[in-house]
């Protein structure tokens, strides 16, 4: 039997992607085992990490980001996972936490495109036809990590950035599960 791949989440809105992670953990879809979820928000994320009897840790950051990164540091660390999933954390995270910890982000553009926080609303005021989803590995940039895998997401006529965004979080579930499918083999 191939042993788990221990990962733990990074999350700081609704969570409706770590919700399918946890599901798909749940149902043996994915072979892996989520240590805890960390949150810089009080957010919908941590009461589903929570309902799923993981850990939910909130850690706001409140003044000194240096010290918070190394509090968020030593967190992980307690946990040793294989591998971090920043699924909607909105964070940069701190060089010395990259160089210890494998760290994949889902994003709401098919990058190198519209990367940052407001990708969506960037996409539609561009005016381009499409847009779509990102997972990638995180680096010291802003979404500039080598990418794992991408979906195109059609912006319809009449889109909203709300609409717009839920359909481009339809394709991200579905691609964080293949993923990790292919991760933790």
């Amino acid at each position: 039997m191939v042993a788990r791949l221990k990962a733990l989440v990074l999350a700081s809105g609704s969570g409706s992607i770590a919700q399918t992670v946890f599901d798909a953990s749940k149902s043996g879809v994915l072979n892996i085992e989520i240590l805890a979820l960390i949150s810089d928000r009080k957010c919908l994320a941590l009461k589903r990490a929570s309902a799923h009897e993981i850990p939910a840790i909130h850690m706001p950051l409140a003044g000194d980001r240096i010290k918070w990164n190394s509090d968020l540091l030593a967190k992980v660390e307690d946990f040793a996972p294989d591998l971090i999933l920043s699924l909607g954390f909105m964070r940069i995270l701190d060089k010395s936490l990259l160089k210890k910890f494998k760290v994949i982000n889902t994003h709401p553009s098919y990058l190198p495109n519209f990367p940052g926080a407001h990708a969506v609303k960037d996409a539609l005021q561009s005016g381009v036809s499409s847009s779509g989803c990102t997972i990638h590995w995180v680096d010291e940039g802003v979404d500039t990590g080598e990418i794992i895998a991408q979906r195109v997401v059609p912006i319809l006529p009449g889109d909203s950035e709300s609409g717009l965004h839920e359909r481009i979080k339809v394709e991200e579930r579905v691609l964080i599960i293949e993923v990790l499918q292919n991760l933790a083999l």
